[in-house]
């Protein structure tokens, strides 16, 4: 018998992971009963691209809570979070690339972010 931490998971296929996550994200919310005054995915960027060393992460938004902190998901168990008027901060990885402390304007200025067309 194997333990958690000797699971191996399969590569997440590019083609399918953003329509899974829009999905996923979509029925999470639709399921929890959960309004916001605004479309969450109008205020925050479906991806952020930030570059550690000589590798590129793309990291994924994951949730977003009622206060309005957003959580990115990357590989390699790291994530971030941010806010609409705060600083990107680092979770499961003591580094955080060249997005660390940046804010959603800057991200959006210097090219980091894709958002979904509508």
């Amino acid at each position: 018998m194997t333990s958690r931490s000797d699971r191996k998971f399969a590569p997440l296929n590019p083609a399918f992971a953003i329509p899974s996550l829009i999905f996923g994200f979509l029925v999470a919310f639709a399921s929890a009963g959960i309004t916001f005054a605004q479309d969450p995915l109008a205020d925050f960027p479906l991806v952020i691209v930030c570059k550690t060393k000589d590798t590129y992460h793309v990291f994924q938004l994951s949730r977003v809570t009622q206060d309005g902190v957003a959580t990115y998901a990357g590989s390699a168990r790291i994530a971030g979070t941010i806010t609409l008027h705060g600083h990107a901060k680092a979770i499961g990885s003591p580094e955080g690339g060249n997005c660390l402390d940046k804010t959603l304007d800057e991200l959006r200025a210097s090219g980091r972010t894709r958002d979904l067309k509508s």
